[in-house]
C-alpha cells in the first residue's frame, strides 16, 4: 500500500508529495521518504470515530518495516491533500504536519492526525462549504534545520527569501519576524536583517522554542552568498516545474534541502519607501494589498476568538493557521510579527482582504475598539 515518495503521483498521493517526487527523480536535494496514498484513509474514512483501531491491515507493519531499512530515525509526518498545493489554491497550513516524530506509536498518531485535521475548523472555514478532500499522508526523514525558511521566486524578478534560525514553522507560522534577502537575477543581494527572538528547535521527541541569544538575533541567517546559492536552487525548481515557486526550506551545515514546492497564488506587495513623522500613523510590513477601515479589535489568543465581528480590523501577536477562521470575517489584519511568505499572509492575499505585519507592540499601541485604517499595500496602520 506504501508508495515510495520518489514514485508519488497526484492521482494517488496527492499535490505536495507528487511535485517532491519530481524533485527527487531529477536529483534536488529532498529528504526521501514513503507516501501513504489516498486509498488507505479512503479504507477507513478517514474520520477520527473510524480510526479507533488504528490504521488498515498491513500498514503499520509496512511503516515499521520502512523506518528499520533506514534506521528508525525521526520523521516529519506531513499531509499532502487532493486541494493543497494547486495554482489556485494554497490551502497554507490548514492541514496538520508534525516534526521530529519517532517510534512507531508517534507516527501512528500523528497519521490519524493528519487523516482528522481536514474537519478542523481552520480547514472547514478555508474550503468555505466545500466537500473534505481526500488526504495522503508523507512520512520522511527529519531534519534538525540550522536555518529555515520561504522562497518565492519570480520570472521577471528577484527571488525573495525569508529566513530564521531553527526549524521552519517559528517562519511559516507567522511566529518570528524573519530576515528578508532580494536576491537578482545577476547575483546582486539585498537585506534586511530582523530581531529574530526564539527559534524551534528538536530536543529528544519534543519540539521547543528557545530564545535565541541577544547576541544572536540581529546576526544575519544567510551570508550572500548562501542566499545566492538558494535563489539559484529555487529558480532551478521553477524552470523545472513551469511556473513561479513557493519554496519550503532547510539548511543543514550550509547545505540546502527542499522541503515542499508549490504554485504561488497570490503574489506579495513590493515593500514601499515610506515617511515617518506622521504620529498617527504606525508602520509595519506590507503583507496583503487593499485598504480597509474599521473597529480595531485586539486578540491575544484563542480565548479572544469570540470577540471578532465580522468587519473588524484583526490586531494580534502573530497568526498561526489556527486563526484561518477569523481571516474569513475580519476586514483585515495586524500582527506584531510574522514574515510576508507566512501561511497566515498567503491565507490573508487568498481572501483578498489587507495585511499589515511587523508592527511593533501592535496589540498595546493600537486601542481595541479605536476606528483604524489600515493599507496592506503599503504597510501602514492609520490610527
Amino acid at each position: 500500500m506504501l508508495v515510495p515518495l520518489v514514485d508519488a503521483t497526484i492521482d494517488r498521493c496527492g499535490a505536495k508529495a507528487a511535485t517532491l517526487a519530481t524533485l527527487l527523480r531529477n536529483d534536488l536535494p529532498v529528504p526521501e521518504g514513503i507516501v501513504i496514498p489516498f486509498d488507505a484513509q479512503q479504507a477507513g474514512d478517514g474520520r477520527p470515530d473510524k480510526l479507533i483501531d488504528g490504521l488498515p491491515d498491513g500498514l503499520v507493519g509496512e511503516i515499521s518495516r520502512w523506518l528499520a531499512s533506514v534506521g528508525d530515525p525521526p520523521v516529519a509526518v506531513r499531509s499532502s491533500a487532493a486541494n493543497e498545493d494547486t495554482a489556485l489554491a494554497s490551502a497554507a497550513g490548514q492541514h496538520d504536519s508534525f516534526l521530529g516524530v519517532q517510534g512507531i506509536d508517534a507516527i501512528v498518531d500523528a497519521v490519524r492526525a493528519c487523516w482528522a485535521s481536514v474537519w478542523s475548523p481552520r480547514a472547514t472555514a478555508y474550503r468555505n462549504g466545500s466537500d473534505a478532500p481526500a488526504m495522503a499522508v508523507i512520512i520522511q526523514r527529519h531534519l534538525d534545520a540550522d536555518v529555515s525558511g520561504v522562497m518565492f521566486t519570480n520570472a521577471n524578478g528577484p527571488t525573495l527569501i525569508e529566513a530564521s534560525w531553527g526549524l521552519g514553522p517559528s517562519v511559516v507560522e507567522g511566529r518570528v519576524t524573519p530576515d528578508r534577502y532580494q536576491v537578482t537575477a545577476d547575483g546582486k543581494v539585498t537585506r534586511t536583517i530582523a530581531n529574530k527572538l526564539t527559534s524551534l528547535d528538536r530536543h529528544g521527541s519534543a519540539l521547543t522554542v528557545r530564545q535565541v541569544p541577544t547576541a544572536q538575533r540581529r546576526t544575519p541567517t544567510l551570508s550572500d552568498a548562501t542566499a545566492v546559492q538558494l535563489a539559484a536552487l529555487a529558480q532551478t525548481v521553477t524552470t523545472l516545474l513551469g511556473s513561479p515557486q513557493d519554496i519550503e526550506w532547510s539548511l543543514i551545515t550550509h547545505a540546502p534541502w527542499l522541503l515542499q514546492s508549490r504554485p504561488i497564488t497570490t503574489r506579495p506587495p513590493a515593500a514601499p519607501a515610506l515617511l515617518a513623522g506622521d504620529q498617527h500613523l504606525v508602520v509595519g510590513v506590507a503583507g496583503s494589498h487593499g485598504t480597509a477601515t474599521g473597529p480595531a479589535r485586539v486578540v491575544r489568543g484563542p480565548a479572544d476568538f469570540p470577540t471578532v465581528r465580522p468587519g473588524d480590523i484583526l490586531i494580534c501577536p502573530y497568526t498561526d493557521p489556527a486563526w484561518t477562521p477569523l481571516l474569513s470575517i475580519a476586514a483585515g489584519v495586524v500582527t506584531e510579527i510574522g514574515g510576508i511568505l507566512s501561511h497566515a499572509a498567503i491565507v490573508a492575499r487568498e481572501q483578498g482582504i489587507p495585511a499589515v505585519l511587523a508592527v511593533p507592540q501592535a496589540t498595546t499601541q493600537i486601542p481595541n475598539g479605536t476606528t483604524v485604517t489600515i493599507n496592506g499595500t503599503v504597510g501602514t496602520v492609520h490610527l
